[in-house]
C-alpha cells in the first residue's frame, strides 16, 4: 500500500496520507513515506504547490501509539528525530503548502499541519496536542511551531491541558485560515494552489523562504534579507515579464527564471 499518495493536478500536488484504518496515524514508515515525497517535490522544476491531506475520517490522529509503546529513551528520541526532519523538509519545499484538514488533526496529526505554509480545515476538523494524557509531550514540533502560530498562551492552552478543539475555535485563535464544508475543502485548498501557480514561482519561493528565516531574526536582519532578495529579484526574466505585462494590461508568462 502506498502510505503517502501523490496525485499531480497540473502545478498542484495532493500528498495523501494513507492510512485510514489506523486514522493515518504516523508510524515510521509514514513518516519516511513523507519525507521521501518531500524529496521528490523539491526536485519537480514544474510545481507550484502542495496539497496536504488525509485519506478517510482523519488528517492524521497523532504520531502511533502502537509503535511508540514499546521505544526506549534512546529510539523516542530517534523517532522524535525522524519526525522533525521529515517536517522540516516539508516546510522547506520552494512552493507553498496548504494542510487540507479534513478530520483528526492531533498530536503529530496537528504538527504536521502547522508544518505547512497554511492551514484549510474542514467543519468536521478537530486539533489538538493531547500527549499529556499518555504521559508524554509533543515530540514533532508541537512546542515551538504551534507557539508561532497561535502564540505562547493558546500553545500553553492546548499543550498543557490536551484538550482538543474544533474547526469553529482553531479559526478563531489562529491555527486554521478558513474553515469549509467537508465536500469543498480539498476543492478549496486545490483552487488556492492554482492561485499560486499564476504568480511568479521565483518570487513566490523568495518570499516564503524569507517569512519563513525572517520569523526569528531580529527585525534588523530580517529587514536586511529583505532588501537583498527584492535586489536579486529584478535579476531575473520573471520580473521583466511581470512588470511588462502589467503595463500592456496582459497576463503574464512566467517561466520561473
Amino acid at each position: 500500500m502506498d502510505l503517502v499518495r501523490l496525485e499531480r493536478h497540473e502545478a498542484v500536488a495532493v500528498l495523501t496520507l494513507n492510512r485510514p484504518d489506523a486514522l493515518n496515524a504516523l508510524d515510521r514508515a509514514t513518516l519516511e513515506a513523507l519525507g521521501g515525497r518531500a524529496a521528490e517535490l523539491a526536485a519537480d522544476a514544474e510545481l507550484r504547490a502542495v496539497v496536504v491531506t488525509g485519506e478517510g475520517r482523519a488528517f492524521a490522529a497523532g504520531a502511533d501509539i502502537a509503535e511508540m509503546r514499546g521505544l526506549s529513551p534512546t529510539e523516542a528520541e530517534a523517532f522524535s528525530r525522524l519526525g522533525h526532519d521529515t517536517f522540516a523538509a516539508l516546510e522547506a519545499l520552494p512552493v507553498p503548502t496548504i494542510a487540507a484538514v479534513n478530520g483528526f488533526a492531533l498530536g503529530g496529526g496537528c504538527e504536521l499541519a502547522c508544518a505547512c505554509d497554511w492551514i484549510y480545515a474542514s467543519e468536521k476538523a478537530r486539533f489538538g496536542q493531547p500527549e499529556v494524557n499518555l504521559g508524554i509531550l509533543p515530540g514533532f514540533g508541537g512546542t515551538s511551531r504551534l507557539v508561532r502560530r497561535v502564540g505562547i498562551g493558546w500553545a500553553r492552552e492546548l499543550v498543557l491541558t490536551g484538550a482538543p478543539i474544533k474547526a469553529d475555535e482553531a479559526l478563531r485563535i489562529g491555527l486554521a485560515n478558513r474553515v469549509f464544508a467537508p465536500e469543498a475543502l480539498l476543492e478549496a485548498a486545490l483552487a488556492a494552489g492554482r492561485t499560486i501557480a499564476e504568480k511568479g514561482p521565483v518570487a513566490v519561493a523568495q518570499a516564503k523562504r524569507l517569512l519563513l528565516e525572517g520569523q526569528d531574526a531580529d527585525v534588523r536582519v530580517a529587514s536586511a534579507l529583505e532588501r537583498a532578495t527584492f535586489g536579486l529579484v529584478f535579476s531575473t526574466r520573471d520580473r521583466e515579464e511581470g512588470m511588462a505585462a502589467f503595463l500592456e494590461k496582459r497576463d503574464p508568462g512566467f517561466e520561473g527564471r
